[in-house]
């Protein structure tokens, strides 16, 4: 996902409220692409919760829906939030997570895996009591996660590293490292098959192919009209894949059978983080302008369905693809406290 600090956005932090005026992206010296034509969201607010801790960044988050557990990345504080979004409360919040940016709930290991950016280490937590049971060591700026569940491994990118350490699930022990030749994105495991790892590879806008079992790169996907991959997310029955590009906020959709773009489509502002719902064949995409973009995808053609401003700062969506609701981190929520804002599709 897009994060703070990045490697090309280290500027930002110390500059980034001075420029904003200027509509300056994310520490990219660049004018902020406008926002596309605003299309009603096809949503509703039913909740807020406000969340422990300071109003700095948050980053990814991660649901167990069989629990109804979110694990929430506060990668300001350096802590993971354990929210009960079924009781909605808190249930605790997990410290000494050093610029905590990737978090994954495992739900059939009763494991989260976040990624430490600080430490360039992945810990692995028990899901029943928050407790840190391994820390490895990654390459440098670990991001995003993925699990392969067939080999029973998690991938951790490295962003400013050109890498991914891949970890054993169960004892976190590192199985390998796979150079990817540049700025690493985000990783997706694609399950269709034998399995193969999928990862943007920002610095030359491509999509490189992995074989788990050899760990080499196969194949390199070019990605024409994107400027700088890093969201990444399939809807394997479809074989589709869904990326976002945060240097001209576009959002690609790549056939993968053909390896073609079949479509692209404008989002909102630096896109970030964004989720797919298969049951509802829905997509939602997060930027860091506020402004959260849903398409459906019909026959395998993404049709956006709503595009709108939805909060500052949510740049964060989680899925419960039981209920098909959503759920968005915020630095600043009603009386401008941290808050979890969930919302449900309309009727």
């Amino acid at each position: 996902m897009t994060t703070l600090p990045r490697p090309r956005v280290l500027l930002a932090l110390a500059v980034a409220l001075l420029l904003a005026a200027a509509g300056v992206v994310a520490g990219v010296l660049l004018t902020r692409t406008p926002e596309p034509p605003r299309l009603a969201l096809p949503m509703q607010r039913v909740g807020e919760l406000t969340l422990p801790g300071d109003n700095s960044r948050f980053d990814y988050a991660s649901l167990d829906p069989g629990r109804g557990l979110l694990f929430i990345a506060h990668l300001g504080a350096s802590e993971v939030i354990e929210v009960d979004v079924r009781a909605n409360r808190v249930v605790r919040t997990i410290t000494g997570l050093p610029g905590v940016h990737g978090v994954l709930v495992v739900p059939g290991l009763h494991r989260v895996y976040a990624t430490a950016t600080g430490a360039n280490q992945m810990a692995t937590l028990d899901e029943d009591s928050g407790a840190v049971l391994h820390r490895t060591p990654t390459g440098a700026y670990p991001d995003g996660l993925a699990y392969d569940p067939v080999r029973g491994t998690v991938w951790t990118t490295n962003e400013s590293g050109g890498s991914e350490t891949v970890i054993d699930a169960a004892t976190g022990t590192v199985r390998g490292t796979v150079g990817l030749g540049g700025e690493a994105g985000n990783v997706a495991y694609d399950p269709v098959g034998s399995g193969q790892i999928l990862v943007d590879v920002q610095t030359s806008n491509e999509v490189a192919v992995i074989d788990p079992v050899t760990l080499a790169v196969t194949r390199r996907i070019p990605l024409p009209g994107c400027d700088h991959d890093h969201g990444l997310a399939l809807a394997p029955d479809d074989r589709l894949a869904f990326i976002t590009c945060d240097g001209n906020a576009r959002l690609l959709t790549l056939d993968l059978a053909t390896h073609r773009i079949a479509g692209t489509d404008a989002v909102g502002s630096g896109p970030d983080v964004l989720t797919y719902d298969p049951a509802a064949h829905r997509l939602y995409v997060a930027a860091e302008s506020g402004w959260l973009t849903v398409a459906d995808n019909r026959n395998r053609h993404l049709t956006i369905t709503g595009r709108a401003h939805l909060a500052d700062g949510a740049h964060v969506v989680a899925l419960d693809p039981t209920t098909h609701r959503t759920y968005y981190p915020v630095p600043d929520g009603t009386g401008g406290r941290p808050a979890l804002l969930t919302y449900q599709p309309s009727p």
